[in-house]
């Protein structure tokens, strides 16, 4: 049984997944590109980002990755405070807490962004560490992870990775750590059932299972 839990957030705890799209379409519109449906985009999202967007149709010709980046998360931050929360997602935060699990957040978001979302929407007090990037280009999160496990003198044999996308899976392998993944973000399910381990629908479901 795992005493530790990482969870990633964009797509996982916070429902941001409609925005990330409309900003997505908003920057293909101004490159004069064909824009993505909701499956389409959840289909094509992947890491690193920079791939994703090429995958999109992004043209780093017409703009580079850092400018696009930076306009991103100009009109993300702000917008991510209407987002909400997934249903459900304080008492599972709670009820995790009472079952003794030591929560983390681990996030490709920059972290002071990721500090600023937290304590807006309240959830700051129910996590034993906020771990996030020094950039705004969502470059990973396995160095940041290993780092805390070594800090924190904590065996990744004690730890599960929840995310909704494969490259969470790819953390947790990298980690050592056990995976599930939550359907309800950014990733379609399809795509998430190629990494053959359990897929549930979110994050709520974790209460079940203990």
């Amino acid at each position: 049984m795992c005493k530790v839990i990482f969870l990633d957030f964009n797509g996982t705890i916070i429902d941001d997944v409609q925005l990330c799209l409309d900003l997505l379409n908003e920057m293909l519109c101004k490159q004069n590109k064909k824009t993505l449906s909701l499956d389409e985009y959840r289909h094509v999202f992947t890491f690193p980002v920079k791939k994703y967007y090429m995958d999109a149709g992004v043209d780093f010709q017409q703009e580079s990755f850092e400018t696009l980046a930076e306009w991103f998360i100009q009109k993300y931050q702000p917008a991510s405070m209407e987002c909400g929360l997934y249903p459900e997602m304080i008492s599972t935060l709670k009820t995790l807490k009472k079952q003794g699990k030591h929560l983390v957040i681990l996030s490709a978001s920059e972290r002071h962004n990721l500090l600023e979302q937290c304590d807006h929407y309240q959830i700051t007090p129910y996590f034993d560490a906020i771990l996030g990037i020094d950039n705004i280009h969502a470059a990973g999160k396995i160095d940041i992870a290993k780092e805390y496990l070594a800090q924190q003198r904590i065996s990744p044999t004690d730890v599960l990775m929840v995310g909704d996308t494969l490259h969470d899976l790819e953390v947790a392998r990298a980690i050592g750590a056990s995976c599930i993944l939550v359907s309800c973000g950014h990733q379609a399910v399809d795509v998430l059932k190629k990494g053959n381990v359990e897929v549930i629908s979110s994050l709520k479901e974790l209460i079940r299972r203990e």
